[in-house]
């Protein structure tokens, strides 16, 4: 049994063959003697978000993503800038675990990569800070024009961006470590 710490990835991006998803399995790789990380793809399967539905018990999908936030040691979140802000979908999941508080002091590491990304980027964060997610400046990246970055077998092909994730695992790591 391994005792790695557990860390969840979460796709903000709905499309089967995204760049975020390319680049979750390329971290998968670059953090493989670190940390476990196990890929939540299944965002689009929660419904929308009703605090009428949560009073006596969430609905299916909604109890499943609460466990595995709950279960993982961490959480890694890369998503896409859609239409100047935040996927809705993944807006809409995160939104269920305010009142459970599963990211409250979970250490949290944030990749926006899209085309641009600057102000889905920002709002993320302040949602991340609101829930009292453990997200560091290091722990955050933003990664612009994303598919001139990694190519369709998702190899990142820009020398500064696997830098800049090998250091924000390398931070992450430490998060997960205190």
């Amino acid at each position: 049994m391994s005792n790695r710490k557990k860390v969840i990835a979460i796709c903000g991006s709905t499309k089967a063959n995204s760049s975020n998803l390319k680049l979750i399995y390329a971290i998968e790789k670059l953090a493989s003697g670190k940390f476990e990380i196990s890929v939540f793809r299944d965002i689009a399967s929660i419904p929308h978000f009703n605090p009428d539905l949560d009073n006596e018990a969430p609905p299916a999908a909604v109890a499943e993503f609460r466990n595995k936030l709950r279960n993982s040691d961490g959480i890694l979140i890369c998503t896409p800038e859609y239409a100047m802000g935040v996927p809705g979908s993944l807006k809409n999941a995160i939104d269920w675990t305010v009142s459970s508080m599963e990211f409250s002091q979970k250490p949290t590491a944030l990749i926006t990569a899209s085309s641009l990304g600057q102000k889905g980027h920002a709002s993320l964060i302040e949602t991340l800070k609101i829930i009292e997610a453990r997200i560091t400046e290091e722990t955050q990246l933003l990664i612009s024009y994303i598919n001139a970055k990694i190519n369709s077998d998702g190899e990142i092909t820009d020398e500064n961006t696997t830098a800049a994730i090998i250091r924000l695992i390398d931070q992450l790591e430490i998060l997960l470590d205190n």
